[in-house]
């Protein structure tokens, strides 16, 4: 059940410049794209510093503590702003605001709203309220049927070459370990039609790359435009130069998927398949319903008919029960795997979840020991991988000049490599081929080859 909460207030006014720091993961930072529409919609304007701005929005991540925690020390921080300037208005969005919103309106005061991930249509009736100065807290309840897509809305983007475009929400999966079913609810699709007018609207603006996103893109259906046929609609469009996706299940990956991108050379070479642990005994108790087994035939699969493929995935360590010998699993699937990057994390409980009332067996020196191992491993898996792209000519996305040296560009590769080569007379969004020349922590390094 959705809960959107209103503190108790009196503001006569309302300066409209806002300004939304963003937690987690990439659907979070699209949510923060439909805020921002629907307050730019409202009048409001988006500020370039917080300094500028009185409405201050913190969008949040609840599958791990540490989001939570680095997210609420946000909320202190921006308190002194509002100490300075009474006008201004503190709101807690996302998936912290669903799990806890509640508790933390009772315990922050200076915080005046909360709004779960499906309350977002609610903002102009609540900055209304606040506005006008009214006093009164109020718990508003919402159907579970209504748990939104957010059709017709489409997110305010900074001009780049590349954008998220949502094509489901929610999760149908329940992984023992996640909370994000128990906070965005079930798996909903977008309509093919609204997906498509988004991406038509995203060329128009110049952007020539897109990544679709879901919890899990697999499962999506929209009567009987399955997720390969969806993505050969947006192949179809004009403009879009290269199309991603993020995340995979396992366990719905499909041949047909490792058809399309064999055949489109639209989709990008990169899937983002997250393993979680490499042990049977372990992957049952996360309820992630595959094998290492077929894991590993997903990957053979995929390079077999995709030459040049990139993987890269998700481990938790030190999940209740895992023993010595479910490590060493895991550590011998990263090998065989070879995955080019991973994202490795200690778990840690999440109240609400089934792993919670599991025994956490695993000591935390045991969980950091275990990281540590798997980080090194996957560093030099990943320092390997990239050494066999030296000498090759790839194709490079151009997004613009390098965050640290500022007299080179940065650009990605169809395999979402991040390289670096000299500047030239190329501009952002242009795809140049660049010759590989060197390699240095996760990064490669090249010159382009022009014409």
């Amino acid at each position: 059940m959705n809960l959107l909460v209103l503190s108790t207030m009196n503001k006569k006014k309302i300066d409209l410049k806002f300004y939304i720091e963003t937690f987690g993961c990439q659907m979070n930072k699209y949510d923060s794209e439909l805020v921002a529409s629907i307050l730019t919609d409202m009048g409001y304007e988006e500020a370039t510093k917080k300094s500028d701005a009185t409405l201050l929005l913190v969008n949040t991540c609840s599958v791990r503590e540490t989001a939570e925690s680095r997210a609420l020390g946000r909320l202190s921080a921006l308190n002194k702003q509002k100490l300075k300037n009474p006008n201004v208005i503190i709101g807690l969005l996302g998936c912290m605001a669903q799990r806890i919103g509640p508790q933390i309106l009772e315990k922050k005061p200076f915080v005046n709203f909360a709004l779960g991930p499906d309350d977002y249509r609610q903002l102009p009736d609540i900055l209304k309220k606040v506005g006008r100065g009214t006093q009164r807290q109020q718990e508003f309840k919402i159907d579970v049927t209504d748990f939104e897509d957010y059709a017709n809305i489409y997110p305010l983007r900074v001009h780049g070459v590349s954008a998220w475009v949502a094509i489901m929400r929610g999760c149908n999966n329940f992984c023992t370990y996640c909370i994000v079913p128990y906070l965005r609810g079930r798996e909903r699709s977008r309509r093919l039609d609204n997906i498509l007018e988004e991406v038509k609207n995203l060329t128009a603006d110049g952007f020539k790359e897109v990544t679709l996103l879901g919890q899990n893109v697999n499962s999506y259906l929209d009567e009987n435009t399955d997720f390969p046929e969806l993505l050969r609609h947006v192949c179809r469009i004009d403009g879009i130069e290269r199309i991603r996706f993020a995340s995979s299940h396992p366990k719905d990956f499909s041949p047909e998927l490792i058809q399309v991108m064999a055949e489109e050379p639209k989709v990008c070479n990169h899937i983002h398949l997250a393993l979680q642990a490499g042990s049977n005994r372990v992957l049952k108790r996360m309820q992630r319903n595959y094998t290492r087994e077929h894991f590993l035939s997903l990957l053979t699969a995929a390079r077999e008919q995709v030459p040049g493929i990139s993987f890269t995935t998700d481990v938790i360590v030190g999940f209740p029960g895992e023993t010595d010998a479910d490590f060493e699993e895991t550590l011998s699937l990263v090998k065989e795997a070879r995955f080019d990057n991973a994202f490795t994390f200690k778990f840690n409980p999440r109240e609400g979840t089934q792993a919670a009332s599991m025994t956490d067996d695993v000591s935390a020196e045991e969980k950091q020991r275990r990281l540590e191992a798997l980080i090194v491993l996957q560093n030099e898996i990943t320092l390997q991988q990239n050494k066999n792209d030296v000498g090759k000519i790839m194709p490079v996305l151009v997004e613009g000049p390098s965050k640290k040296r500022v007299e080179q560009y940065m650009g990605r590769t169809d395999t979402n490599k991040i390289v670096i080569f000299p500047s030239t007379t190329l501009k952002q969004g242009d795809i140049v081929q660049v010759k590989i020349t060197e390699t240095a922590g996760h990064t490669l390094f090249g010159d382009p080859i022009l014409s």
